[in-house]
């Protein structure tokens, strides 16, 4: 899939040592070209406008965003397991700290302000690869959507049967019964 080509190129750059060479070599650049704010864009504006102006109870979920975010947690879990991973730290890596701690950031405060409030590692990373998750993304798998082409219904099949849903549920039943919230004020 598109997101899995580009998360298996992150993994193989983490894993090669190139990733940390270059925030290195990035990082020593810092002094003379610092790192800008991502938010000053026309599409940053706008989310924070409709952040401002939404009805915490009427947000409605758009199903070709779901399905794209589930696809490319898929995907990376896919990249972890197959790279031999426990299930335990796959689990903690693509699910707990989306669904725990990214989402609820980005849901308060946008996605540039998380961004822009990360670790300098973190935003490099972001900035260095949200390019290739575009071009992916919108070159090849929204492409075959707006074509109408066949849905490959194996992927379906293999998400439904995936061996990750049981050991979601092991995990899920040692949660706190305490959400992690982030309010703003």
């Amino acid at each position: 899939t598109p997101a899995r080509d580009v998360l298996q190129e992150i993994y193989d750059e983490v894993k090669s040592g190139n990733e940390i060479r270059s925030v290195v070599l990035h990082g020593n650049r810092l002094k003379t070209y610092p790192m800008g704010k991502i938010d000053g864009t026309e599409m940053w504006k706008v989310g924070k406008e409709v952040r401002a102006k939404r009805v915490e109870d009427r947000i409605p979920i758009h199903p070709f965003t779901a399905g794209v975010y589930c696809a490319t947690m898929m995907a990376q879990i896919d990249v972890l397991v197959d790279e031999g991973h426990s299930l335990s730290e796959v689990i903690n890596e693509s699910v707990i700290e989306s669904v725990d701690s990214l989402n609820p950031y980005m849901h308060a405060r946008g996605v540039a302000y998380m961004v822009d409030n990360c670790s300098t590692t973190a935003r490099l990373g972001s900035r260095k690869w949200a390019p290739k998750f575009d071009y992916n993304l919108s070159q090849q798998a929204y492409v075959a959507i707006d074509e109408n082409e066949k849905l490959n219904d194996a992927l379906f099949t293999a998400f439904l049967n995936h061996k990750i849903h049981d050991a979601i549920s092991v995990c899920a039943e040692l949660r706190p019964s305490v959400d992690i919230a982030l309010t703003i004020g």
